[in-house]
This record gives C-alpha cells, structure tokens and sequence, in this order.
C-alpha cells in the first residue's frame, strides 16, 4: 500500500492508504497516560480546556514521549514520571505498565500505554508546563463517579481512560 501525505503541520500529520485516511504525529515516539493514586485512596485527576470540543475534560495525567529536542528516543516509563510531576505536581518512586493500546483505531495510528504509578511524594504544584493550565483535583475513589457526574453537570467532559485505567489496574471504585 502506498501512503500519501496530504497535510502536515507543525505536530500532524494527515495521511491516506487506499481510502483510508488518518493523522500521525509528527514529533512524538509514544504517548502515556498514568493513574495515579495517593496513600489515601485519591485518584490524581487533571482538567484542562480543550479547544477540539470546546469544554473542559477532565483526564488522568497524560503526554508525549519523544516530543522535546535531544529526548526523541525517551523511554516511556521516563516520559510518564515527568508527565506525572509536570502536570499534578506529585513524582512516583515507581511506573508499573498497564498496557498498550489505540486511542482512536478510525482516526489515528497512535498507541497508549498505560502506567500505574506507585509511591507517591507531592514535589510542586503542578499545572502543566508553561503552555498548559491545568487543574489538579485529588478525588476519593470512593467519590469518582458522583464527582464526574457533578462536573459533567456543570459542562465538563470525562475522558474515558480515566476508566480504562482503573479497571487494567484491577482498581475500579463501587457503582
């Protein structure tokens, strides 16, 4: 099969095989998603605007691996640690892989992996880098789900690797 490039920005690309047609980064080795949850029972939630859906979303904390001049070969483990502290503030002692898989099969080649962080130490505030504003919130498992719900309510969306993530780690709170 024969790819064709019919766009490409600073960070997608947009390519077809045949009649299939899909993006790729451009500036990316992987993407990570960590769960992360305190010595008392918190799960470390970010929410940040995103301009695609017009809402805020409420995620785990997530990024790019391989996306920063001079660490294009990053480990993955490596990129979910420093996403871990850029974006809630908190760093893990250990990165326990959940697994991988595709975020959106239709739209996209990317893989996910997923990580559960262990061990955690609060080291800053969080809130992203400094193109990023971020929102940590620090959630009772045991309240999740009436707390998104609440959000969800008030206009935020949930990401449903918040979800995804939980049940590979074997965590997933009571309905």
């Amino acid at each position: 099969m024969t790819k064709t490039t019919h766009y490409q920005g600073r960070y997608l690309r947009l390519v077809s095989e045949q009649r299939w047609e899909y993006v790729e980064r451009t500036k990316a080795s992987g993407v990570v998603a960590v769960l992360a949850i305190t010595l008392d029972n918190r799960i470390l939630l970010v929410e940040q605007f995103r301009p695609p859906l017009g809402v805020p979303v409420i995620e785990i904390p997530a990024g790019l691996a391989g996306d920063q001049s001079g660490a294009e070969h990053e480990p993955l483990a490596e990129a979910a640690r420093r996403e871990l502290v850029e974006e809630t503030g908190y760093s893990a002692a250990s990165m326990h892989e959940l697994g991988t898989g595709p975020s959106s099969a239709g739209l996209t080649n990317e893989l996910i992996t997923f990580f559960e962080a262990r061990h955690l130490t609060k080291v800053s505030e969080g809130g992203g880098d400094g193109s990023e504003s971020i929102t940590v919130h620090a959630i009772p498992l045991t309240e999740l789900r009436s707390w998104l719900e609440s959000r969800e309510r008030s206009g935020s969306l949930t990401d449903f690797k918040i979800w995804a993530a939980l049940a590979m780690a074997g965590r997933c709170p009571p309905v």
